[in-house]
């Protein structure tokens, strides 16, 4: 548990702000944050506009963020948004690479980020699917986390022995199922990664993640697999008829009013890749983020129910002290497929849970500031040092 201070000291700020004087000419290093004084363009986004002074962020400490991040501090971070209060207070986007996997460090072509660009949003799709299964219990189509999972598998019956009749729903959503799954230590460049292996096997993926063996009970113990988040994609279509594309859309994105998104990852079957192939815009991410925080509304339209959000930010069993690979930001707990964290902020406890992406995309959500703060990057083989921003900025920042 990290003890935050409430501010940078103010001496610090001075040198800062001395040298963005010094440096005046390079807009790129200390931009103006315009957004702190004028209104966000929404174009009827679904968003009230709102400014960093209004709801009591300390604009100064959010240019200072700014100014690091132009200048490479943190590798490739894409954007930046704050919302709080229920308004959309802040908004910036940084030039970088597109996602190429066979690239050099995962980088393809160099572009400048907008808000209208898709970004690929790798494991935040885990989140994503979750809130997905969410939805279809809430409208019935699934009856029950607690449900065994080949109560949705018709095809895949004859895999439904030695054990693997007890994996659940919720194990699944837990990280929890037992399968052996090996994701976290080979490089996402290594075949020998189950995630990047089942690229490069003759079976077809739901095949290949469920003739793995049990070695360990169901709901014992955490074993981080994005081949539990492909089997709950398709749980969907076949308890809805609609494949995870299909649903997202009807029953998450156009409520939402998010008019852009793309499952573009895709095996040689048709199987969606639930686990890290959506793109979305990072506003999309923070509409996603203001619905969790209003516990399931939107608009004053409830898109979810309020019981699965407490599932979402509630710890699963033991599922606690875990390092995620790649990111600064100590140990965390998991739950139905949210991290989960705590602070010291003034004394006082705050809790956050957040969606975790592949190279720096986070969608955070802080109820005990009624905050949600997104970040997109391209720091696919460095850390990605997103908290550091927030712990160092952006929390000490909220008044």
């Amino acid at each position: 548990m990290k003890i935050l201070k409430n501010r940078i000291p103010e001496y610090i700020i001075s040198i800062i702000l001395a040298l963005s004087l010094i440096f005046a000419g390079c807009s790129k290093c200390f931009p103006t944050l315009q957004h702190s004084n004028h209104p966000l363009e929404l174009f009827n986004d679904g968003f009230e506009a709102g400014s960093l002074e209004a709801v009591n962020i300390d604009s100064v400490l959010i240019k200072m963020a700014v100014a690091e991040i132009n200048l490479d501090k943190y590798g490739e971070v894409h954007s930046m948004i704050i919302f709080k209060d229920n308004k959309l207070v802040f908004e910036e986007y940084f030039p970088g690479h597109r996602y190429k996997w066979d690239g050099a460090n995962h980088h393809g072509e160099w572009i400048s980020w907008d808000k209208s660009t898709l970004h690929g949003v790798k494991s935040v799709s885990k989140s994503i699917t979750s809130i997905c299964i969410g939805i279809a219990i809430d409208k019935g189509f699934i009856k029950s986390v607690h449900q065994s999972i080949f109560d949705y598998l018709p095809d895949y019956q004859h895999l439904n022995m030695h054990g693997k009749e007890k994996i659940t729903i919720e194990h699944l959503l837990t990280m929890t199922s037992g399968l052996e799954w090996v994701e976290w230590g080979p490089l996402l460049s290594n075949k020998k990664n189950d995630i990047v292996g089942i690229w490069f096997q003759d079976k077809d993926p739901l095949t290949f993640i469920l003739e793995k063996p049990l070695v360990n009970d169901p709901g014992t113990s955490f074993n981080y697999s994005g081949g539990n988040t492909i089997i709950l994609g398709e749980i969907i279509k076949n308890a809805t008829n609609m494949s995870l594309d299909k649903f997202s859309e009807e029953y998450l994105f156009k409520p939402l009013g998010i008019d852009s998104s793309d499952w573009s990852l895709r095996y040689d079957n048709g199987v969606i890749e639930a686990g890290g192939g959506l793109d979305i815009t990072p506003r999309g991410m923070t509409k996603i983020g203001a619905m969790c925080l209003n516990n399931g509304t939107f608009s004053g339209k409830q898109i979810i129910s309020k019981q699965w959000i407490e599932k979402c930010k509630t710890q699963y069993s033991k599922n606690t002290n875990i390092f995620i690979p790649g990111h600064a930001s100590g140990s965390h707990g998991y739950s139905y497929s949210w991290w989960l964290k705590s602070y010291k902020k003034s004394g006082k406890d705050i809790n956050l849970y957040h969606a975790v992406g592949w190279g720096g995309q986070e969608i955070i959500i802080i109820p005990d500031l009624n905050t949600v703060v997104v970040f997109t990057g391209g720091n696919y083989i460095p850390i990605s040092t997103t908290f550091t921003i927030l712990d160092k900025y952006i929390l000490p920042a909220i008044n």
